[in-house]
């Protein structure tokens, strides 16, 4: 394990990803706009598995996803689904049909990352540079900082935020322009954002999905660690 995984951090991390009630059940996305949760959350790593359901199962219910949980093989951490996928679907469908999966790894990010490009902090200042480009994220500009641009041509071209925060975990949320593609704006801007997040004394992580390749290949140029792989299910 490396280093930079204290003890803690990845439940930190899981815990940085929602809003929850006193007993640590999802009540929603730990974001501005506070997003509806997914009825459950398994977070595999070399540690061993984290879960949490949202705040409607059933405790009998989530009590028998903990139980599979535990039966996840250590060796098997990082495969694309878990060992005990099937299971967790059916215990679900007893609750409700299931109505959407989604799995990819989750990487933290190493301290010494170099953007390669000029990266630019976007605050309410500078928000003008995502007009036209980046309309959809003009409303986050106040609540998902640090917020960095690699700008071209006059705007961004290339944007990271932190769209998950807690004191301790950062979690990215990165864009390109399709007319900036592949020319190394996302790679500048992710690094640019991962410096800026350790200068908050916080870690900066990095998740995707497995469909996605390209931001798989972008986390590993970077350095970016497999910590856990993320399956959660609405």
């Amino acid at each position: 394990m490396s280093a930079d995984l204290r003890p803690g951090l990845l439940e930190e991390r899981v815990a940085a990803l929602y809003r929850t009630d006193g007993d640590g059940r999802l009540l929603g996305s730990n974001e501005w706009d506070c997003r509806p949760a997914p009825r459950f959350h398994l977070m595999r790593t070399a540690a061993g598995p984290i879960l949490r359901g949202r705040a409607d199962l059933p405790v009998d219910l989530l009590q028998r996803l903990q139980a599979l949980s535990l039966e996840e093989p250590p060796d098997q951490a990082f495969t694309r689904l878990p060992a005990q996928s099937d299971q967790y679907l059916a215990v679900l469908a007893e609750h409700a049909p299931v109505e959407k999966i989604w799995a990819g790894p989750a990487f933290v990010l190493p301290p010494a990352q170099t953007p390669g490009l000029d990266v630019v902090n976007i605050d309410e200042g500078a928000r003008e540079r995502l007009v036209g480009r980046f309309n959809d994220w003009l409303e986050d500009v106040a609540h998902r900082r640090p917020f960095v641009a690699v700008i071209a041509e006059g705007a961004a071209a290339a944007i990271c935020a932190s769209v998950r925060i807690s004191p301790t975990v950062h979690c990215a949320g990165v864009e390109t322009h399709p007319d900036f593609r592949r020319r190394g704006y996302a790679l500048a801007a992710v690094a640019g954002w991962a410096q800026a997040v350790r200068a908050c004394g916080a870690t900066p992580f990095y998740s995707t999905s497995w469909d996605n390749l390209a931001s798989q290949r972008l986390a590993q140029r970077l350095g970016g660690q497999i910590v856990g792989v993320d399956f959660h299910v609405a």
